[in-house]
Order: structure tokens, then sequence, then C-alpha cells
């Protein structure tokens, strides 16, 4: 029989389940254990399905009792069991069991694996569909240090056995990209949902570690799980690690800044600083139970029509470098962000912005898509104890600025803005400093790359060395004066 035939098109042609199951217990030297918890051993059952496994899983278990679970991993001090110092403490155990009890001089070759998860599936009410963690400690060359591979995955599915078999799906495509897509972090990534609907199941932490990803970002790796359709929204935290953002925002009071931030401005810090001295004044906030926010949205990002990510980058590192936690979402209306924050808190939320921004969001366009319009999205905006801090904008020509008080919107909507703003939805930013009114970051951007001076003073203390050392931006550094 022909391969090919004349009419046929190139494809890529993906490896069953079941082939990449036996891949991995065909390798003489591939060998390790499974820890599962919280869904059955869904993972290793594809291993012993596909035949050979004898030659590959050293053991296999699930602790479910939690004593049990205690008396061989510890305690967690927070008491909980589905999280990421677990699943951290099961890779541990099991990879340092296989190191003490398989004798290195007997099998030289082995390379070591220890895979496992501890997730919580849909509950009995169907209410909270679950989540888990999920990762893989392993080698490449026995000589070598371990590399690791965790992410955090949010279940979609509204059956417990259907989550099960797409858990196990998922840690087959895990073990099978790290040993033979780990060149190719990127193609790894996307190789996880290999039969795998993307309604059913959500990526929405990945964090690559050891000798073999020495040289990959994870927050280049977060902006990938966005880009692909994984997720809607990824954080990382100030020191620039990928987090996960339920950490960040479980029953916490939020306020969030949307912004291209390329640069970071005064304008930025000065919105800001005003905006998080007002809300820390709202009732039932509290300062240490307050968490910040600056957001990306992808639409941002791109440049061209492509995600440019030597400039995503750029921004990461400037605001990280100020302190703040960065969030990069998909979410290009601010009702959809604030459904995203609500999955986590009930707590008050606030959103610091500017005219143009609340101009756009009273615009009709963005909301056809929705059944009930932009009513409905206002419902789902307003809904919760939500609040917009409004910070104004200077005329150029006139000098005239620009605020709650004068806006204007769409005569259509004129009511429906006096509603919100009559009810104290929307507040002016009265404190703020009339000295960056001028300040704009598409201006200062233009400076930075042709080189014109006078941009330095634009920005918060400290961003203008940093652009400047890591030559961010385009920043060409001037020639030095050669003398003669």
């Amino acid at each position: 029989m022909p391969e090919t035939i004349i009419g046929d098109k190139e494809f890529e042609n993906i490896p069953s389940i079941k082939s990449k199951a036996l891949r991995i217990n065909l390798n003489e030297n591939i060998y390790g254990t499974f820890a599962e918890i919280g869904a059955g051993q869904e993972t290793v059952r594809n291993f012993f399905r596909a035949g050979g496994a004898s030659g590959t899983i050293a053991k296999t278990m699930s602790a479910y009792d939690k004593d049990f679970s205690d008396a061989i991993y510890g305690i967690e001090e927070d008491g909980r069991y589905v999280t990421e110092s677990r699943l951290q403490k099961m890779l541990s155990h099991e990879f340092n069991l296989i190191e003490e009890r398989i004798n290195r001089e007997k099998h030289p070759n082995r390379l070591f694996f220890s895979y496992a998860n501890t997730v919580a599936t849909i509950d009995f009410a169907k209410k909270y569909k679950g989540h888990g963690w999920v990762g893989i400690r392993y080698q490449i060359d026995p000589k070598e240090p371990y590399n690791e591979i965790t992410l955090h995955i949010r279940f979609h599915e509204n059956d417990a056995q259907l989550q099960q078999i797409t858990l196990g799906t998922l840690g087959v495509n895990l073990i099978y990209g790290a040993y033979y897509k780990y060149d190719q972090p990127n193609k790894l990534l996307r190789y996880l949902y290999d039969h795998i609907d993307k309604d059913k199941i959500e990526i929405d932490t990945i964090n690559f570690s050891g000798p073999r990803f020495k040289d990959v970002d994870n927050r280049l790796m977060s902006l990938q799980l966005i880009k692909n359709g994984m997720t809607d929204a990824v954080m990382f935290n100030p020191e620039g690690h990928n987090i996960l953002p339920a950490r960040i925002l479980y029953k916490k009071n939020i306020l969030a800044l949307r912004g291209s931030f390329r640069p970071v401005t005064k304008v930025n810090i000065d919105m800001f600083e005003r905006s998080y001295e007002m809300f820390l004044k709202e009732n039932r906030v509290e300062k240490d139970r307050t968490e910040v926010i600056f957001e990306i949205t992808l639409s941002n990002l791109r440049a061209e029509g492509e995600i440019d990510e030597e400039d995503f980058m750029d921004r990461a590192r400037l605001l990280c470098s100020l302190g703040h936690t960065v969030m990069i979402s998909n979410f290009q209306e601010y009702y959809k962000l604030v459904e995203y924050f609500s999955r986590y808190t009930k707590m008050r939320m606030g959103l610091a912005m500017g005219v143009n921004n609340l101009v756009d969001i009273f615009d009709e366009k963005y909301y056809r898509h929705l059944s009930g319009g932009i009513l409905e999205a206002f419902g789902k905006l307003f809904f919760k104890d939500l609040k917009v801090y409004l910070y104004p904008m200077k005329d150029a020509e006139t000098g005239e600025y620009t605020n709650s008080e004068n806006l204007k919107v769409h005569p259509r909507m004129k009511e429906l803005y006096k509603f919100f703003k009559y009810n104290g939805k929307v507040v002016d930013i009265t404190d703020y400093n009339p000295d960056n009114m001028e300040i704009f970051s598409r201006e200062v951007l233009a400076m930075i790359e042709t080189g014109e001076e006078g941009w330095e003073q634009m920005l918060p203390p400290g961003v203008s060395e940093i652009i400047k050392d890591k030559q961010l931006f385009n920043y060409k550094p001037t020639a030095e004066k050669v003398d003669n």
C-alpha cells in the first residue's frame, strides 16, 4: 500500500495516548514512580494498559487517607492538601526513595522520574468543579541533576469520572513531553492538550526548572498559556516568578490598573498612588487584605498582529522592578476582568483608569455579542461592590481638564452614565499631580527609540536606569565621543 496518494495534505500525526505510554514503557532506561491523590490512579493506568510497564514502573501509590498522607509527606502548615507545597513534598519524597533504593552501579543508565498529582475533583453538589497540581521530576541524563515541570489545573467538566479520564490523559502527555519535547518547551506546552479539548481543563500556572530548562523564562511560558487559549489570565509576583492567581486574589480587596505600560510612566504611578489612597479609605478595606494588580491585556501586547515577546518582557521587568504584581489577561472588556476576580473574592474591588478608558466602557459596540447588550455587561461590572477611580485628562490645546463631571458619552448612554455617577460608582481622583498631565507613554517610547533627550524625567525613579542598562524598548546608547 502506498503511504501517500494524489491529493493528500500534510498534517501533524499526533501519537495516541497508548502509543505515548508504550514508547515510555519500551525505553529500557526510563524508570520511576507514580503518586496520585484525589482522582484515582488514572495516569499510571494508561501505562499498565499499554503493556511492558514492568520495566518502567518502580512503584505506584495513592495515599488517599489524610492521616496516612501526612505520615508519608508531612503536615502542611495551612492544613490543605491540594497545594503546590504538597506536590513538591510528594515529588521530593518519591524521587529520594528511588535514589536510595536503586543501586546506581547496577543501573548506571537509568533515567529516574517521579510523577505526582494532588487534586480535588468536582464536589457532590457540582458547585465547585475542582482543581489540582500536577508535576514530574526527572532526568534526561543519569549524570545530570533532575529537571522539573509543575503546573496547576482547573477542571471544567461536570462529572468526576470524566475529570479523572482527562487528568490521566494530561499526565501521559506531560511525561511524554518531558522526555521527548524538553528541547522545545513551546511545543511541549501545546502537546499537553493532545486528545483533550480545551474546554475540559485549564492550565493557569506552569513552571520549568533544571539544567535542561535553564534558558526557559517562565513568564514567557505563562504568555504562551494565554496565547494558546489554555487560560484567560496569568500572574507573576514582583520577583518575576509565576504565581497561582488564587493565591494572590483569594478573599482579597482588589484594586486593578489596566494599561500598556510601554513604558510605565509617572502618570501610571500617580494614578496608582492616588487611587490606592482613596481605595484604602473605603469601608471594609484593610491594607493587609488588599492587592494591587497591574494588568496588561493580550491586545496591548500585539504588534503588527503578532505578540511581541521581547516587548512583553520589557514591560514585565519594569513593573516587577517597581515591586508590583503583574497580570496578563485575555479580557478585552472590563466586565470580564471583574468576573474573573469574582471567582476568588467577594470583597471590594476598584478599577483605576483614565478618561478614554471610561468612555470606551460606555461604548455599545463592545457588547453586541451579549444577548443583554450593555445592560448585561454593566450588571456584571457593577454588580459587585465595585468603584471606578477616574484619573483626569488635560486638553493640550485648551488646557481644560476632563473628569467625571464634564465627561461626554454617547447621547443614548448619558442617563445610564448619570445613574452610575450619582450612585457613587464613578469618583474622581482629585489629588493628582498636574505636572504629569502632558506625559504620554507613546511619546516617551518614541523619544527612547529615536534617542531624543528628556524622556528620563517622565518616568518613575530608577526606571530610566533599567531601560538604559538592559537596553529595553529599542534603546540605543549614545556613542561616546572619542578624543582626537
